[in-house]
């Protein structure tokens, strides 16, 4: 397989990821800078909604939290850049626009580590003794490419599957 820099999806990658990128960083501002979150939280949506203010240090949801932010900001880099060149020998716009929603978040959340020391999480679902992990616009991206990327590879592969079968 021959890696490619650019292809004929890359267009939709790199718009989709630009655009994950602006909307995750726009929201941040707008919640840090404007709406003043870190001095309001927490601020109760309904009652399993808050919006909150937590620094994530970890990986994914707080996981493998640490204070070296340089290694994650590497780590992250480098699956974008992986993530980037299957981007681009993409055959389906399902796949492309599912890899740029990854990569502009995972982006959005580098960005985080690298000017604001840790990622800015919000939002926060729970219900009675329950919560779930404090998350942000990048993470909500992340995690609909990622079921993109698995409905593409079963439903997609499937029907491509059956075609070159017939």
């Amino acid at each position: 397989m021959k890696w490619r820099l650019w292809g004929p999806l890359a267009p939709l990658t790199l718009g989709l990821a630009i655009i994950v990128f602006g909307l995750d960083q726009l929201h941040k501002y707008w919640m840090l800078d404007v709406y003043g979150i870190i001095e309001k939280a927490p601020v109760r949506i309904t009652n399993f909604f808050d919006l909150v203010m937590v620094w994530n240090t970890g990986v994914s949801y707080g996981l493998f939290s640490t204070h070296v932010q340089e290694w994650l900001i590497a780590l992250t880099l480098g699956i974008a850049l992986m993530l980037w060149i299957w981007a681009c020998g993409a055959r389906h716009a399902m796949a492309a626009a599912a890899l740029g929603m990854v990569i502009g978040g995972a982006l959005g959340n580098a960005f985080d580590r690298l000017f604001r020391g840790a990622v800015a999480d919000f939002f926060l679902f729970h219900y009675q003794n329950f919560s779930w992990y404090v998350f942000n616009v990048a993470d909500i991206a992340i995690v609909a490419g990622v079921a993109m990327l698995m409905y593409e590879s079963v439903v997609m592969g499937e029907r491509d599957n059956r075609r070159g079968k017939a």
